[in-house]
Formats: C-alpha cells, sequence, structure tokens
C-alpha cells in the first residue's frame, strides 16, 4: 500500500502541471490586444466570444492566475477568427469560463502601442514601487 501511495503523488504533480498543454497563442492573435482599462469606445464591436478552461482537476481547484491567462490567451484566438485586433472582459471568470467582447479598434485607439509600432523600453535607472519589478517571460 506505501509503494502505491508514493507512485500516486508523482502522477498527481504531473497531471495537475499538464493542464495547460496545448493551449498556445495564435499567430493571428499576437497582433489582438487585451483592453483591461475596458476603453474601446472609438471601437467597432465585432461581437462575443466565450472561452472556458478547466478550472478544477479533481477536488483541487487549479491557479486562479492561470485560469485567468489561459481564458485570455484563448479569446484573443477567437477574436482573431472574427478579424478584431482588441478584447475586451465582460465579466469575471466563473468556473473556468468567461465572455469577451471583440473589437476591431485599429492604430489610432491603440496609441503608441500599435501593432507596427512596439511599446517603448522601459526608462532606465529607476526604483521599482515597493521593492518589486515584474518582467515578461516571454515576448
Amino acid at each position: 500500500m506505501r509503494k502505491a501511495v508514493l507512485l500516486l503523488i508523482p502522477l498527481a504533480t504531473f497531471a495537475l502541471s499538464a493542464c495547460d498543454w496545448g493551449i498556445k497563442l495564435d499567430d493571428r492573435a499576437r497582433n489582438v490586444r487585451t483592453a483591461w482599462n475596458g476603453d474601446v469606445g472609438s471601437c467597432k464591436e465585432q461581437g462575443k466570444v466565450s472561452v472556458s478552461v478547466t478550472s478544477r482537476v479533481g477536488p483541487v481547484d487549479r491557479s486562479d492566475l492561470k485560469v485567468r491567462d489561459e481564458l485570455e490567451v484563448l479569446a484573443r484566438n477567437e477574436a482573431a477568427k472574427l478579424g478584431a485586433d482588441t478584447v475586451k472582459p465582460l465579466g469575471e471568470p466563473n468556473n473556468g469560463s468567461q465572455d469577451w467582447g471583440a473589437y476591431t479598434c485599429g492604430t489610432r485607439a491603440l496609441g503608441q502601442q500599435g501593432v507596427n509600432n512596439p511599446p517603448p523600453p522601459p526608462p532606465q535607472n529607476t526604483t521599482p514601487q515597493g521593492g518589486f519589478e515584474t518582467v515578461p517571460l516571454k515576448n
């Protein structure tokens, strides 16, 4: 019995870590931005997308941050299929599902951070607030 329990622990860990396999940002979706501030007033609505991911594995809740990240990736992928360049969350995630609005804003609404204009580099020699600094893991 003791050997069976020792074998189940690595298998359970592997199963929980493998939940996001296959959820990748499509090439077309790389140009879709997320309007976290909700500013889509000058944009044309393209439609609504509903996306969902697994939020629980058995009795274990998955990381809220990971679930939210995967929902955003899926929303951007779906918006790209509609020809939209911007997504906006229409509500909070609920049991691994979330509705998003898809919009076409163009570079006018994107300002300096348009599709063909990468964001400006961060200022050098600045002290992060609270002593913490966040950096992107991938470009």
